[in-house]
C-alpha cells in the first residue's frame, strides 16, 4: 500500500519510536547479505524499521525512531528467553517482533505444544511493556525440499501461535497464508532461510499486518527455468554437500552457527542521520 503524494510529511503513519526484533537467522536476516557492509544481513526486519523510521513524525521535538535488533542465527527458543527477553525488557521498546521456535520445531522430536509453552511464557513476559507485540507463525513448508515433510508440526505450533496472540492481544504476521513464499526464488540457496526478495516480501506483509502504510513495491519472481531431472538431482547433490551435511556436523558436535556471534543491532540506534552498526561477533560458520 503506497503512501498517499498529498500525504503530510508531518503526520505519522504510525504511533510507534521504540522498535526492537527478537529472535533467531530469521529476524537477524541470514539469506540477504548487505554487499556494503561485509558480515551484515539485511532482512525483513531491518527493511519494516526503515519504513517505519520514514513514517515517523518529522516535527521538530518529536521522539525519533530507533531501532535494535537482537535476533542471533542458531538460537533455540530457549535461548531466545534467556538470552534476548531481560535486554529487550531493559531498552523499554513500544514496538516488539518476535519470531521464536522455528529452529525447535524443525528439529527431529521437536514438540510443537512444547515449543508454545515457552512461547506463551515469553510473550507473557514481553507484554508488561504494554508494547505493540508482532508474533510470526511459520510458511507452509509443504512445497520446501528440506522441511517439507514436517509440515504437520509447523501448522500445529501455527494454531498455537494464534491461540498466544489472542491471548496477549498480539498481532500475527501470517506466514502460512502468504503463498508467494512457495517460490523457489524466494529461498536461499541453503534452502531454509529467505532470499533478499523472500525478506523483501515478507517486509511488506508485516507492514500490512500493521495496518501501516509503506512505500515497498510488489517484487513478482522472475519464472522459474526448466530443469531436467538429471540437474535437479545434481544441484540436490551440490546443496547436500554445501548446506545438510554442515548442519547436521553442528548438530552432532552439539554446535550451533550462532556460537560467537552477537545481536547486530543490540541498542536502540536511529536508521537515518547517522551510521547503522555493524555485524558483531565471528563470521558465520
Amino acid at each position: 500500500m503506497p503512501a498517499d503524494a498529498g500525504e503530510n510529511p508531518l503526520t505519522p503513519r504510525h504511533p510507534w519510536t521504540r522498535y526492537v526484533a527478537l529472535g533467531d537467522s530469521f529476524t537477524e536476516g541470514i539469506g540477504d547479505p548487505d554487499e556494503t557492509r561485509p558480515g551484515y544481513h539485511r532482512g525483513w526486519a531491518d527493511r519494516v524499521a526503515e519504513e517505519l523510521s520514514l513514517g515517523a513524525a518529522a516535527v521538530e521535538g518529536a521522539p525519533k525512531f530507533s531501532y535494535a535488533n537482537l535476533a542471533v542465527r542458531g538460537k533455540l527458543i530457549g535461548q531466545i528467553r534467556d538470552e534476548q527477553i531481560a535486554p529487550a525488557l531493559q531498552l523499554r521498546p513500544d514496538l516488539i517482533t518476535l519470531c521464536a521456535g522455528g529452529n525447535d520445531v524443525i528439529r527431529p522430536g521437536g514438540d510443537p505444544d512444547e515449543t508454545a509453552r515457552i512461547l506463551d511464557t515469553m510473550v507473557q513476559i514481553l507484554s508488561t511493556t504494554g508494547a505493540t507485540i508482532v508474533l510470526f507463525n511459520g510458511p507452509d513448508v509443504r512445497e520446501t525440499p528440506v522441511v517439507g515433510s514436517i509440515r504437520g508440526k509447523v501448522a500445529i505450533f501455527n494454531e498455537n501461535v494464534r491461540t498466544i496472540a489472542a491471548r496477549h492481544d498480539a498481532l500475527v504476521a501470517d506466514m502460512w497464508s502468504l503463498r508467494e513464499l512457495t517460490r523457489p526464488e524466494m529461498w536461499d540457496e541453503d534452502r531454509l532461510h529467505f532470499s533478499a526478495l523472500g525478506h523483501h516480501t515478507i517486509a511488506r506483509m508485516v507492514l500490512d499486518t500493521m495496518n501501516v502504510k509503506h512505500d515497498l513495491p510488489p517484487s513478482e519472481p522472475s519464472p522459474v527455468p526448466v530443469r531436467t531431472w538429471r540437474e535437479a538431482r545434481v544441484d540436490d547433490a551440490v546443496w547436500a554437500r554445501h548446506h545438510l551435511f554442515p548442519w547436521v556436523v553442528r548438530r552432532l558436535r552439539g554446535r550451533s552457527s550462532g556460537d560467537g556471534i552477537h545481536a547486530k543491532r543490540p541498542n536502540f540506534e536511529p536508521l537515518f542521520g547517522g551510521s547503522m552498526p555493524p555485524g558483531g561477533g565471528a563470521a558465520e560458520d
